[in-house]
């Protein structure tokens, strides 16, 4: 029972056997290659590419007190500056795929990774609201596209070893935070500023740039076509199906989470009275949490039936979240580390329920597009809500709630993600 993958170019074609029972160990044994790089070539462009598409975002959150004063910001003003590159990760979702197909996915990426590290440095050296917006607008651009060609590179390259590369660009995004998190707040103030520890998170973009720079390279000697997506995606879109608008809901609720935390830790648990390094270290500690879950959720799921794994990491985001809501100062090393394991694995297995759904890479490729692009969008919302209720009510009580009325959408949404079954073989 086979089907010929009509996504590769007509040399490289061949008859891939769909076994759902298949461990990733087996995958890893026999991949299926279509890329000229080794498996593990292959996953070390992956990490450090990864490692450069938080640090941007996660950065501010402990900055966010002094880019206030500096800039004069609201709670609702200062949240845009994580709220738009998470909003642009949603919308350019949807054009990534077109702009790959139109100039080639290595020169799209290469070039978004180059605005990546132009914007970041702008940012630091902005001396207006209006440049900070802008250059966080590049930040956010950059991301989103180099972010949203990683998955059709991971399923390419090793389709039958894919969610194991999406554990590990998973739980490097993780690396990536942590480090931002962690630090921030010691680099700032080595030079008595937020400029520097928001700009010195530019230089690692060039070890990706590098990294690409070689994959480009060896593909091109070779003569393989790797873009992402041959065909439009646009019609290929499963806007008419339930589980796909489930699965964003379910991706949504998390990115909500997960944004909310990454903005608003460090600057909510100063305003509880803790110094400024300790907080940023509570934010660590969430990254670090997350980066461990990412792969964790991977090797706990076993076939394509997630909803027991699921509701598992949505239950610990669930608990976490409400003790955090209820005393926010009670013992937050162990409660924001638990919210961020069940953020954390529940990142790692929304980005893997559209390779469940999906028969063939290039409707992989479409549910990728279709749950990134909500789910990031709606996600955004996240930081910028959390920020306007702050404001209006003066504390922040009524965000921490908020959040785990989210974590509860999302442990409710557990019971029905039940793979929608394609026809996966044909004779």
């Amino acid at each position: 029972m086979t089907r010929i993958l009509s996504t590769e170019p007509t040399a490289y074609r061949r008859s891939v056997t769909f076994n759902p029972g298949k461990t990733q160990a087996d995958d890893l044994q026999h991949p299926s290659r279509t890329s000229p790089l080794s498996f593990a070539a292959v996953a070390a462009c992956i990490i450090l590419v990864a490692i450069d598409l938080r640090p941007a975002i996660v950065s501010i959150g402990p900055l966010l007190p002094q880019i206030r004063q500096e800039f004069a910001l609201s709670n609702a003003q200062a949240s845009l500056l994580t709220a738009i590159p998470a909003m642009l990760m949603g919308l350019l979702a949807f054009p990534t795929p077109w702009l790959a197909r139109r100039f080639g996915r290595d020169r799209v990426i290469l070039v978004a990774l180059t605005v990546l590290m132009a914007a970041t440095l702008l940012r630091a050296f902005a001396g207006s609201l209006g440049l900070l917006l802008a250059a966080t607008a590049g930040v956010g651009a950059g991301i989103a596209i180099a972010g949203a060609l990683i998955p059709g590179f991971a399923k390419k390259s090793f389709p039958k070893s894919a969610a194991v590369l999406m554990g590990l660009y998973a739980m490097s995004l993780g690396l990536g935070s942590t480090l931002a998190a962690g630090l921030t707040q010691p680099l700032a103030g080595i030079e008595g500023g937020w400029r520097f520890g928001a700009g010195i998170f530019a230089l690692p973009c060039l070890t990706a740039i590098a990294a690409w720079v070689i994959v480009a390279r060896t593909e091109r000697r070779t003569d393989i076509q790797v873009s992402m997506i041959p065909g439009p995606v646009q019609s290929g879109l499963p806007v008419r199906n339930p589980t796909a608008w489930l699965a964003a809901l379910y991706f949504s609720a998390n990115n909500f989470l997960f944004f909310g935390f990454v903005s608003w830790t460090a600057p909510m648990f100063r305003e509880f009275g803790m110094g400024a390094t300790t907080a940023g270290l509570v934010l660590a500690s969430f990254t670090a949490a997350f980066m461990l879950s990412n792969p964790l959720a991977g090797l706990m799921s076993r076939n394509d039936d997630r909803r027991v794994i699921i509701a598992l990491f949505a239950g610990l985001a669930l608990i976490g979240s409400v003790f955090v809501a209820a005393s926010p100062t009670l013992l937050p090393f162990v409660f924001i580390p638990v919210i961020a394991c069940g953020v954390g694995g529940s990142f790692t297995l929304a980005m893997i329920l559209p390779l469940d759904n999906a028969s063939d890479s290039q409707e992989a490729n479409s549910w990728t597009a279709f749950v990134m692009g909500i789910g990031y969008s709606a996600g955004a919302l996240g930081p910028l809500l959390l920020g306007v209720m702050r404001d209006r009510s003066g504390s922040f009580d009524i965000p921490l709630w908020m959040l785990a009325a989210v974590a509860l959408l999302m442990f409710a949404l557990s019971p029905f993600l039940q793979p929608h079954h394609h026809r996966k073989t044909q004779n």
